[in-house]
């Protein structure tokens, strides 16, 4: 299941395909001490936890943040911070030097 795995899963992330031509790429380190790594662009996101990968589309909102969803998962990037949302969870992650 996707943010379950610890920190050296991230070490076996695969990437998202290249014609998705995602802008930036950035890894986070959340509380439960799992790795993630976010790619994105103006339109969506790609989630990457070890080898799943997770396509999420920009939404529009008046909320603080940056926000990519779909129908089970919501990403909100707030400068260094990645909230993940997945039904009543809520996962806080700092993005790392480290990609």
């Amino acid at each position: 299941m996707l943010l379950e795995l610890p920190a050296q899963a991230a070490d076996l992330a695969v990437g998202s395909p290249w014609w998705e031509n995602y802008d930036s790429r950035d890894s986070f380190l959340c509380r439960n001490q799992s790795k993630v790594i976010v790619e994105r662009n103006d339109a969506q996101a790609a989630l990457i936890s070890g080898r799943s990968v997770t396509t999420l589309f920009r939404e529009t909102s008046s909320l603080p943040g940056v926000r990519y969803g779909n129908d089970s998962l919501r990403l909100i990037l707030r400068g260094d911070e990645l909230t993940v949302e997945r039904l009543q969870m809520r996962i806080q992650c700092l993005r790392t030097d480290q990609v």
